[in-house]
């Protein structure tokens, strides 16, 4: 899980959620962060994430500094770990 504000005050919230509850499948695992809610009203929406990632995939370092020049803007709070990526073609 990257670093951000909302994710890092959720995460104690959806740790609780689950305290004792064995996580015996995606579907518990989902189900369990997706019912999680905090007493200001905060909810959460989950879903599981099916795509297939390949593995190992290295750039140059020229291609990642067109990628910061272009396409990445971080953060001003830990923007090694916070940061928006946009297309390199928007629609």
């Amino acid at each position: 899980m990257q670093w951000n504000k909302i994710e890092h005050r959720l995460f104690a919230h959806i740790s609780m959620n689950w305290r004792g509850r064995p996580l015996t499948s995606h579907e518990v695992i989902v189900e369990t962060i997706a019912a999680t809610t905090t007493r200001t009203g905060l909810t959460v929406d989950a879903e599981l994430d099916t795509g297939s990632y390949p593995k190992g995939i290295k750039i140059s370092d020229k291609e990642m500094k067109t990628l910061e020049k272009q396409s990445i803007r971080r953060h001003e709070f830990h923007g090694e770990w916070n940061y928006t990526l946009t297309p390199a073609n928007p629609p």
